[in-house]
């Protein structure tokens, strides 16, 4: 596309400059642009000292014509005649206020950046006629996402169940993985192994989840118990009870440890005190299977198999917030460590949406279908962005930008639903697993300082390997 029509002109018709006899009449119209006329290459008067030229039609003006010469001095006049008429009206006086009247016509560049130029749906067709397009800035292209894991993990038994949360990444880069009845640990740095727990032969693992800070890790098993071990001893602290039955998700809030099960219930347990737990929330047809603590720990999302998201705050027995625009189960849920009170949620197969709330002012802001059932949500601390994991029929995962919700990156390569989904502790790499019994590592996120920054398992070297 030509970005600037009145230049090329200028270049196409050096040859064509005007005889000296031209009249004055013709140096006005000249300068109006009057019937397409191409300016000279000694430029007499920029068109961008004319604003609004789009709008303005100087044909109605009726200039009448004169056969003699005139000097650009008194041509000028007529022009800043004809305009100061156009713009004041035929009663302006002759000669304007200099300090009031000097910069109208001065052409300067735009300093800040027009709205729509932060759109990602911008589009030159859209955009006003005559636009110099050199002086829109120029967007960098987005960083390149490699589009295949750099390391891949066998792990044997991780199970294709779409209510459970097995696999999560602790502050000190440990990634715990429940497989069947057992609890492993795989030190990212060392690559190091350790079976932390075996529940025996009648009983497996749904959930498991570290706490914020220390190596204490939370195990939600299959006949309704939650067991915090020390991870760094590998011996269990305590053993909780509550659930009639299996305990899929879990949520660490400081010293508080929140479980949902099948019984359709939400226990808050404080880890200092004897009793098992501190309160019960109600409020979930079926199975809870997402359960995420916001940043700030003041509020609780709960998603369940009854279709609905539901916000709790420190003290509710009631949920405070009700959303149930999601037609299928939700498990997938991630507050954004950005803006505070930003929810994003993810509905399963009937569905296929990723929804974003704002629960501080209990407002829907936005829907996207994916296309396929989302089974997870994380959002990258580093930058503006999130990563969905997803199940039938495309088993991808899907790095985007927020708000334009448009994709940076579809990673493919698991051969059954991406059911769970980890973030490093330095934010650079997820973690996905699926029913394929891998467990795949993908460098999607920048460093905070640099996106060239090696992180500890970055490092390591390529191959396959097992967990147990």
């Amino acid at each position: 596309m030509d970005k600037d029509s009145s230049h090329h002109h200028n270049h196409n018709n050096n040859n064509n400059k005007p005889s000296p006899s031209s009249s004055s009449s013709n140096h006005v119209k000249r300068l109006l642009n009057f019937d397409h006329y191409t300016t000279p290459s000694k430029t007499l008067c920029s068109d961008r000292f004319i604003p609004c030229r789009s709008t303005s039609n100087f044909a109605l003006f009726d200039i009448p014509p004169s056969d003699k010469d005139t000097s650009s001095s008194s041509s000028s006049t007529a022009y800043n005649s004809l305009l100061r008429t156009a713009l004041f009206g035929p009663d302006a006086p002759v000669t304007p206020d200099k300090r009031s009247s000097r910069n109208i016509f001065r052409y300067k560049t735009e300093t800040r950046q027009n709205m729509h130029t932060l759109s990602p749906f911008l589009q030159h067709d859209h955009a006003l006629p005559h636009v110099n397009y050199t002086t829109v800035p120029v967007v960098k292209p987005h960083r390149k996402v490699p589009k295949s894991p750099f390391k891949v993990l066998d792990a044997p038994a991780l199970q294709d169940d779409f209510y459970l949360n097995l696999v999560d990444w602790s502050s000190h880069n440990v990634l715990a993985v429940g497989l069947g009845s057992c609890v492993y640990l795989w030190n990212a740095s060392s690559s190091k192994v350790t079976r932390l727990c075996d529940l025996g032969i009648d009983d497996y693992v749904c959930s498991v989840e570290w706490a914020h800070r220390g190596a204490h890790i939370a195990v939600g098993t299959s006949k309704g118990k939650v067991q915090i071990w020390d991870a760094s001893q590998c011996k269990t602290i305590r053993t909780m009870e509550g659930h009639r039955l299996r305990v899929g998700a879990l949520a660490w809030s400081s010293s508080i440890l929140s479980s949902g099960g099948r019984d359709k219930s939400i226990y808050q347990r404080d880890i200092r005190m004897k009793d098992d737990f501190i309160s019960k929330l109600s409020g979930h047809k079926s199975e809870v299977c997402g359960l995420k603590w916001s940043y700030d720990n003041r509020e609780l999302a709960s998603g369940g198999n009854d279709n609905r998201l539901l916000v709790w705050n420190q003290h509710a027995t009631q949920p405070v917030l009700k959303y149930s625009e999601h037609t299928a189960a939700v498990k997938a849920i991630a507050w954004s460590p950005h803006v505070n009170g930003l929810l994003a949620s993810g509905g399963g197969t009937a569905d296929r949406c990723i929804r974003f709330w704002n629960t501080t002012t209990n407002s829907h802001l936005s829907c996207m279908d994916t296309g396929s059932q989302v089974c997870n949500l994380v959002w990258s601390k580093n930058v503006n962005e999130l990563v969905s994991t997803h199940g039938y029929s495309q088993n991808q995962i899907i790095v985007w930008k927020y708000p334009s919700m448009s994709k940076l990156a579809t990673l493919t390569g698991h051969t059954y639903r991406v059911l769970y989904l980890a973030i490093s502790p330095d934010g650079q790499t997820i973690v996905t697993g699926a029913g394929d019994e891998t467990l795949r590592f993908w460098n999607v996120f920048p460093s905070p300082k640099s996106q060239n920054t090696e992180s500890a398992i970055g490092a390591l070297s390529f191959g396959r390997t097992t967990i147990r």
